[in-house]
């Protein structure tokens, strides 16, 4: 089946999302200075913090974000009001620093994932589907090209082959015994998995708010470029997967990679 003239359209819209510089670009754009000067202030014990806390912060967000959403399709994102949430919980952040982040992480997370859910919903997909649900939770993966990279392949394709089965084993669980067993291994396997990835734009996050003078409203621009960023991961995502749906995974593929 061809893909019609509006369909490559959107895919094309798609992979320039998807594609696009990383959190770290955009953070460096934004404040002028390079969030590398950070990473030299941050205290000793920092990468343990990261790790507990995106742990953390995506089994509560799975518990909670998605499960407050009705059933409507293709309804408007809400993604300025996510925003101004983020923002505000970023501007705590900024204010209190790194001792914050066990707190303000959680939260954060959960408001994004309630807006990639909120996206996936205005692209026409049912959210109470179990797929939906997990693919909601793999944008965290999606980071885009980052200044931290460690050689780890970071294309949109490539993650979702990496994460693959993770991603089908936990929605077979979510089929079964739904999200009242956020601790389930095939959950946390995925969550391990994505917080690997999804640890790399955190780091990047809380080395832009370890800048001298960033402070609360600081903190405050760096949550909303940090939503921001997912906000648009996950409208190219859930486009793929709206044509996927149409077309199958192979033939959209395809054409992704010869754009």
């Amino acid at each position: 089946m061809e893909m019609t003239s509006q369909d490559l359209e959107d895919l094309k819209y798609a992979k320039a999302l998807l594609e696009n510089p990383g959190l770290a670009a955009k953070i460096t754009n934004a404040l002028g200075t390079p969030i590398e000067k950070g990473f030299d202030l941050l205290p000793k014990g920092w990468h343990e913090l990261v790790e507990k806390s995106t742990n953390k912060a995506l089994q509560v967000a799975i518990n909670s974000a998605i499960m407050t959403l009705g059933k409507r399709t293709k309804q408007e994102s809400a993604n300025r009001l996510h925003k101004v949430v983020a923002a505000g919980m970023g501007a705590a952040g900024g204010f209190w620093g790194l001792p914050a982040l066990t707190v303000e992480l959680p939260l954060s997370t959960t408001v994004m994932l309630r807006s990639m859910a909120d996206i996936a919903r205005s692209e026409g997909h049912m959210i109470t589907e179990p797929d939906i649900k997990v693919a909601c939770l793999e944008v965290f993966a999606f980071g885009g090209p980052s200044s931290n990279d460690d050689g780890v392949e970071t294309g949109y394709f490539a993650v979702r082959t990496a994460l693959a089965k993770a991603v089908n084993d936990a929605a077979k669980h979510i089929t079964a015994r739904g999200l009242s067993e956020g601790s389930a291994p095939a959950l946390l396997k995925l969550i391990t998995s994505i917080s690997s990835r999804f640890g790399v734009q955190v780091t990047e996050k809380i080395a832009a708010q370890s800048i001298p003078l960033i402070g609360a409203v600081g903190g405050a621009v760096i949550n909303t470029l940090f939503i921001e960023h997912f906000q648009t991961m996950a409208r190219g995502h859930f486009i793929v997967l709206r044509l996927e749906a149409r077309y199958g995974y192979d033939v959209v593929r395809e054409q992704y990679n010869s754009l």
